[in-house]
Formats: C-alpha cells, sequence, structure tokens
C-alpha cells in the first residue's frame, strides 16, 4: 500500500473515533482507555477526544443530602431551582447538598452532616443566593461571580429574626470589624466662636467736676499710664468750691447758725476726700485743690489742659481698671442651646500664642444680631498682669455637653443616613442586629445614645456599613419572599 493511502486509512480511523466519542459523550456513556491513542500527545490536545485517552476513574461516592438546585448537563453558567430542561431537551442534572462548593469558613458537607435534616425529611427552603465574597449582592437563582465562586445558598430559619445578620468569623478578620462595649462617658463638646476683648463697664471712672473751675496745674500723666488710686491728676481753682470750704470752716469755728451745711456743699461738689481732711487738720481754705484719681487703672483719655476753663461734668480724665476684663464672643444661634451660664471658657489671643486664660460665661445677651444671626455672649475673665487689652481679638471655646456620665459610644458606631441613626450590635458568634436608637449631644469623639441600647452591650465601630447594607437587604430580600408566599 502506498503511502498516501496509509495516511487516508488513518485521518478515516481518527474521524471515525471522534465522532463516536462525541457521540458517547452527548449521552454521558464512558468511553474505554485506547492504548495506542494514549501514546499520541496531539490527539490527546483534541477536548472531545480526552475521553478516549483517561484511564477508567475510581468510583465517587453517592451523592449525599436533598437536592438544592440543578444545572445545565454542559457545564454552561446556567442554574435552576426547579427542574428544568435546555434548549435541546435535555434535563438539567440536580446538585445535591454534599456536592455544593462551599467557600464559608466552616468544613465540608459530609452525609453526616448533609442528612441533617428536619424530621419530616424535607429540605430547608432557599430564600436567596449572596455573594460568597461578602459583597452587597444576591441573587434569587444559583449564580458565578466574575471570578468564578459559586453564590451561597440562605436557607429560610437560619437566623433567630429577620434582623440578625450572621457573617462567617473568616469574613469578619477580612473586613476588619471591631467591636467595642457601650460604656457611659461625660461628653464635652467645645463650642469656638470669635470674640474680641472689652472693658468692663463697671470698672471705668471720669473725673470731672461739678461746679466752674479753672484748671492751674497738669499731672505728668498721658493716655495708657496706669495711675493709682488718690495719685494726684490735676490742679485747679473752683469759686464755688472756694466758698463752700469757708462756709465748712466757720462751722468748725462754731459762728455758724446752721452747723454742718459746709461740708455736706463740699461732698455735693465732688471734691476729693483728703481736701476736706486738710481743710480739717490746717483749719484753712486752700485756694486751689488738688484732684486725684478715684481708682486704680489706665488713663484712657487726658482733655485736661492747663490753664482751661472747665464747665461742670466735662470729662477731663477718663481712666478704667484693666484688673478684670470681659470677652465678648458671637454664638451661632443654632448653637445657643448648648451655651450655659457659669460654663468654662478658654481664650486664646493672636498675639500672645501658647497662652490661654480661662473664665467664665457670666451673661447671655437677650437679643439676636438680626445681620449675623448670632447672639453675643459675656465671658469674665482675671487680667492681674494686663497682658490683655481691649479691643484685641480672641479666639474662644465654650465647654458644653452633659452635665453627669451617659451612655455613649464612638462616633463611628452610629450609622446617620439624616432620617435614621443606626448602631450594630454585636451578639456574638458572629452574629449581628441593626438597632434603631435615638442620639443626643456629640463631643470628644462620642455621641451620647439616649434609647436603644445599655451599658455592657457591644457595638460595631469598625465596617459597620457593610453589616448595615447586608441586613437592609436581607430585609428587602425577605419582604419580596414573603410577598411571594401570599400570592
Amino acid at each position: 500500500m502506498s503511502r498516501a493511502g496509509r495516511t487516508g486509512l488513518t485521518l478515516a480511523a481518527i474521524l471515525a473515533a471522534g465522532a463516536g466519542g462525541y457521540w458517547a459523550r452527548d449521552r454521558d456513556l464512558a468511553l474505554p482507555a485506547i492504548p495506542w491513542f494514549q501514546a499520541v500527545p496531539w490527539l490527546q490536545a483534541v477536548p472531545w477526544l480526552e475521553g478516549a485517552a483517561a484511564p477508567p476513574a475510581s468510583a465517587s461516592p453517592a451523592p449525599a443530602g436533598p437536592v438544592i438546585y440543578y444545572r445545565d448537563p454542559d457545564g454552561l453558567p446556567a442554574y435552576a431551582a426547579t427542574p428544568r430542561k435546555t434548549a435541546g431537551g435535555r434535563d438539567f442534572l440536580p446538585v445535591h447538598a454534599s456536592e455544593d462548593l462551599n467557600f464559608e469558613d466552616k468544613p465540608p458537607a459530609t452525609p453526616a452532616t448533609v442528612a441533617a435534616v428536619p424530621a419530616s425529611g424535607q429540605a430547608k427552603r432557599i430564600l436567596y443566593y449572596r455573594n460568597p465574597m461578602g459583597l452587597p449582592d444576591t441573587s434569587p437563582a444559583p449564580k458565578k461571580d466574575s471570578m468564578g465562586m459559586d453564590y451561597i445558598p440562605v436557607y429560610a430559619g437560619e437566623d433567630e429574626d429577620g434582623s440578625t445578620v450572621k457573617v462567617a468569623p473568616g469574613k469578619l478578620q477580612r473586613t476588619g470589624v471591631r467591636s467595642e462595649i457601650v460604656t457611659e462617658h461625660r461628653i464635652v463638646r467645645p463650642v469656638r466662636v470669635p470674640g474680641t476683648v472689652e472693658l468692663d463697664e463697671r470698672r471705668v471712672a471720669v473725673v470731672a467736676t461739678r461746679s466752674d473751675a479753672f484748671v492751674d496745674e497738669v499731672a505728668n500723666v498721658t493716655t495708657g499710664d496706669r495711675v493709682k488710686k488718690g495719685a494726684p491728676l490735676m490742679r485747679l481753682y473752683s469759686a464755688e468750691i472756694a466758698s463752700a470750704g469757708a462756709q465748712y470752716l466757720t462751722d468748725l469755728k462754731g459762728n455758724s447758725p446752721i452747723s454742718g451745711g459746709g461740708r455736706q456743699r463740699l461732698e455735693n461738689l465732688a471734691v476729693p476726700p483728703d481736701v476736706i481732711a486738710a481743710i480739717d487738720r490746717t483749719r484753712q481754705v486752700p485756694v486751689s485743690i488738688i484732684w486725684t484719681a478715684p481708682r486704680d487703672g489706665v488713663i484712657l483719655e487726658r482733655n485736661a489742659v492747663e490753664g482751661m476753663k472747665a464747665s461742670p461734668g466735662d470729662v477731663l480724665f477718663r481712666l478704667a481698671d484693666v484688673s478684670s476684663l470681659w470677652v465678648v464672643a458671637d454664638v451661632p444661634e443654632y448653637e445657643l442651646g448648648s451655651v450655659k451660664i457659669g460654663a468654662v471658657a478658654t481664650i486664646r489671643v493672636r498675639s500672645l500664642p501658647g497662652s490661654a486664660f480661662s473664665g467664665r460665661v457670666a451673661l447671655i445677651y437677650p437679643q439676636i444680631t438680626m445681620e449675623t444671626r448670632t447672639t453675643k455672649v459675656r465671658i469674665e475673665i482675671p487680667n492681674p498682669d494686663g497682658l490683655l487689652l481691649p479691643d484685641m481679638y480672641a479666639d474662644v471655646e465654650i465647654a458644653s455637653g452633659s452635665d453627669s456620665p451617659v451612655v455613649a459610644v464612638p462616633d463611628s458606631a452610629v450609622i446617620d443616613t439624616g432620617t435614621r441613626q443606626v448602631v450594630i450590635v454585636d451578639k456574638g458568634e458572629g452574629r449581628f442586629e441593626p438597632r434603631q436608637v435615638k442620639i443626643g449631644v456629640q463631643g470628644g469623639g462620642f455621641t451620647e445614645v439616649r434609647n436603644g441600647i445599655a451599658p455592657g452591650d457591644r457595638v460595631v465601630v469598625s465596617a459597620n456599613f457593610l453589616i448595615d447594607a447586608e441586613s437592609n437587604l436581607k430585609a428587602a430580600l425577605s419582604g419580596m419572599a414573603s410577598a411571594e408566599n401570599a400570592q
């Protein structure tokens, strides 16, 4: 036989074997091993001839457990919860519980464990299938994810109630879920607002005469100088004061029919007490008197000039005691409820970096500024060293919050959607329950919880959004399943 004839016979044999292998595979028949076929490597690479090269496999264990779904007989990614046929009329293959792949962190199913079904012998109803990687994605029918992993069935009655979510321990570690015990804290939240340093209105004094006078001499003091109470400010002459002094001197000698009238006139003219004491001592009326400072303080104005005439009520000097000052802060209207009388306030000024002054809220002004929607709050602070000056700009922190310890959780534990506030309660053994709460004040990294949880509960403080999302999906799917059963 020629070489061409032998080649033709070989190709014909290969085509016949391939057709037979395809026909046998289409009917799920096992092909016998062909020794000469196994010796030809390139023939083994033909997919529809691979059954001819495979040696007989060892007998696999019989499937156990209930049928949980049905798969395509050709291995295509098509699944069904009930028996169905392919487009060619072939039946889908049943998949028992022992045959299903499971990516949860638990031992694989065995005939003993799979057999643990209700006494009625009926399998649990599958509610839906969830993503094997814990993503918030579910399916009403079996499917695979982008990595080819099967979705995991979720059965009815797995949890104690519809709100509890169960998460595998391995997934907890991968997602970084962390929980803490609920305790009581005293929440302090500073209200940070701008302010201005101002003089204490009660510590401002004006030097003026109550009669016409002429300024003979002004002391060597200027605006900004600090003076002590009783320090001389000026020397002046007043005819009315001199007349009252003469009358007082007459009263002292006992020649006046009305005793005490002269001293009263001097006091009415606001003559300094040391001038009246000098008349008592010397029994003489001075031509001019020395006017002294009525209090310790800083001279804010000096209007007295030598030789000038001062009319009654003219401001000759204006001075203020700056040992104690006010800081007037502008508190926004929405923060007004957090500020209380007596609250501790910390003041910092830009000209003294690193320095802080402490005071207390003394008054909340009973009016809102229309233009800025703020309310002025007055804080009294001591200024013994005189470092603070009037009209300085100040940064004010007013302490606010709870006066006594309250039930509080870290801020990260609260999921606030705007319409509801939820915390995830850790019930142990991978079980979590979303619980709606009512929150109060916030501050210092903690949020007050007024109801919904109690001290000693454990709440999730990290990765709680993933659990909340899975809980919402579970509740939605459970509602859909209930609606279908009702129909």
